[in-house]
């Protein structure tokens, strides 16, 4: 299974990349004097993404990955605008579920840091951050955390969630781009209207269910 997944990862970061490479070559293989000025601006705007998708790439964009401390957290909050970081201890199998989510977004939304970190190992930033509950993601743009998505109460209170529902859960934050609908969670789309909607208790923090686990205890 974990082959399997780490397969299509690949396969859609190809696929990108080519879609890129095709778009360039269709705008240069374009003649006429009328389209000569769109032909070169649009090249020109896509030489720039190009770019910025490769410095994604040196930061380590595009990939799911552990950070070790809060040093190297740090580091990359000084280079990355966006940052979607999962909280995470070893003993709660909802980090895992977490975690599967994530690694497929990561490939798909370039423009954003995916990252974890172990709530055990970085209590000063777990405690600066006021991570109570695991699973929980800190969504950072532009070195302010803008949101926190606490256990699966926003998700619709379940552990079978789709991946489309995380990512549509995570571009409130503005931390990705979304083309969809921000107003109705995908998830509704399957079921009976349910309300997602979540009290906030804290600064930046979110009543949970019963059974996320409060890392104060």
């Amino acid at each position: 299974m974990e082959q399997v997944l780490q397969n299509s990862l690949i396969t859609a970061a190809v696929q990108l990349e080519k879609q890129l490479d095709n778009e360039l070559s269709r705008l240069d293989s374009l003649g006429g004097e009328d389209l000569e000025k769109l032909r070169e601006q649009r090249i020109k705007e896509l030489k720039k993404q190009a770019n910025q998708r490769q410095e994604w790439k040196n930061n380590g964009h595009g990939e799911y990955c552990e950070l070790a401390d809060e040093k190297e957290f740090f580091e990359v909050s000084k280079k990355s605008a966006n940052i979607v970081c999962h909280f995470y201890r070893d003993s709660t199998p909802r980090c895992r579920i977490v975690d599967m989510h994530l690694k497929i977004l990561a490939t798909k939304h370039i423009e954003a840091k995916f990252c974890k970190v172990n709530a055990e190992k970085c209590p000063f930033l777990t405690q600066r951050l006021r991570i109570k509950v695991i699973p929980s993601i800190a969504l950072i743009k532009d070195s302010k955390t803008k949101d926190y998505i606490v256990g699966f109460t926003d998700l619709g209170n379940c552990d079978d969630f789709s991946t489309e529902m995380l990512e549509w859960r995570i571009a409130q934050s503005g931390a990705i781009e979304y083309n969809g609908d921000l107003l109705t969670p995908p998830d509704d789309k399957k079921k009976k209207k349910t309300n997602y909607s979540a009290k906030k208790t804290i600064r930046g923090g979110y009543d949970s269910d019963d059974s996320d686990i409060d890392f104060d205890d």
